[in-house]
């Protein structure tokens, strides 16, 4: 199994996340995107460790209850793996190898870029276009991730009778969807800042003219909101979980939990940008997109888009495709932002 491995005709993107599995099963009309069908299924505490499947079978049950709940065409699917576990480098290679002599060259080589031994790791490779440093050279994407990462994915997609197609990467699937909704945003931005923000872990990835150019983690995440929840209301993981989906906690939770854990995503951002800001030639950001779980909180956008003085909305990779008829429109603006990455890995049908 490779990284960026072989493309298949008609693919589900399949994400595999700490709290949840999504699934995106997308189709092509008539040269337009149409969502034919998606879904969330959450797992239980355990099962995920940051990111890492635990209970390879619980995970493969959740995935198979999904595609017969989402009527999911066919058994090929798209997953990836997270970030933190893939290790990426652009290295400048001679242009006149093939595809075979590239590959030989980085095993050789792989010493140089790969802390693990090459039999603990699954590696590909992407042609990028040419070099910025020599006429003769092309600049490639090499990737690679500790094979137990890979092998868990692969696994828990068959136990949920699917068939591991294409192996992605995280970020890649996200900045693939995030390409489909960035001219959509208004002005036309030139630098964007997608933030997303997960159950442990929020991401900012910086977009430049609708390609990341910079990514950075940091541990914070809607775990923290649940946490609140448990300690101010004396409440398990699971109940708080509920409650806060099904607006069901007292009438002190907006001012006294909700309040002060958006003002804290609020200062996470801003902290993350200015780190951005001190590392790079810019100084200001043109558009701020929100995505992840935790980025359709009621008021977090307003309020964002107060304190960092620029437009903020919430990600939406399906903006622009036609939705199929049974899906809840209202719904489905609610559980974009958490799509990101399934979506990506769903388009890898139309690479």
């Amino acid at each position: 199994m490779r990284l960026f491995t072989s493309k298949s005709r008609y693919l589900i993107g399949v994400d595999i996340g700490t709290t949840s599995v999504k699934l995106v099963d997308i189709q092509r009309q008539q040269g337009v995107f149409h969502l034919r069908s998606y879904g969330t299924e959450i797992l239980s505490e355990g099962i995920v460790i940051d990111k890492l499947i635990v209970d390879t079978e619980a995970v493969g049950n959740t995935i198979a209850g999904l595609a017969r709940r989402c009527q999911a065409v066919g058994s090929s699917a798209a997953t990836a793996v997270s970030g933190s576990a893939v290790i990426t480098k652009i290295i400048d290679m001679d242009m006149v190898l093939n595809d075979v002599e590239r590959e030989a060259q980085i095993r050789l080589d792989a010493d140089q870029y790969i802390p693990y031994p090459l039999d603990d790791v699954n590696l590909d490779f992407e042609v990028l276009g040419p070099s910025l440093i020599n006429d003769d050279m092309v600049q490639v994407l090499l990737a690679a991730s500790r094979s137990e990462n890979v092998d868990q994915r692969v696994d828990a997609l068959t136990f949920g009778g699917l068939q591991t197609k294409v192996m992605d990467i995280e970020s890649h699937a996200i900045e693939r969807a995030f390409g489909l909704m960035v001219d959509s945003l208004p002005n036309l931005p030139e630098l964007v800042a997608l933030v997303d923000i997960g159950h442990n872990q929020t991401t900012l990835y910086v977009a430049k003219n609708g390609e990341f150019i910079y990514s950075r983690e940091q541990l914070f995440g809607g775990s923290q909101l649940t946490e609140a929840i448990q300690n101010r209301y004396g409440l398990s993981a699971e109940e708080a979980s509920i409650s806060q989906r099904e607006h069901a906690l007292p009438e002190d939770y907006y001012p006294d939990v909700l309040t002060p854990f958006i003002e804290n995503t609020i200062q996470q951002i801003t902290r993350s940008l200015q780190f951005y800001f001190s590392s790079s030639q810019y100084s200001s950001i043109d558009h701020v997109v929100l995505a992840g779980g935790s980025s359709a909180i009621a008021g977090l956008a307003g309020m964002a888009q107060q304190r960092l003085g620029v437009p903020v909305s919430i990600a939406n990779p399906f903006i622009n495709m036609t939705i199929a008829p049974h899906i809840d429109h209202e719904q489905l603006a609610i559980d974009a932002p958490s799509l990101m990455a399934a979506c990506g890995l769903a388009l890898r049908s139309f690479d």
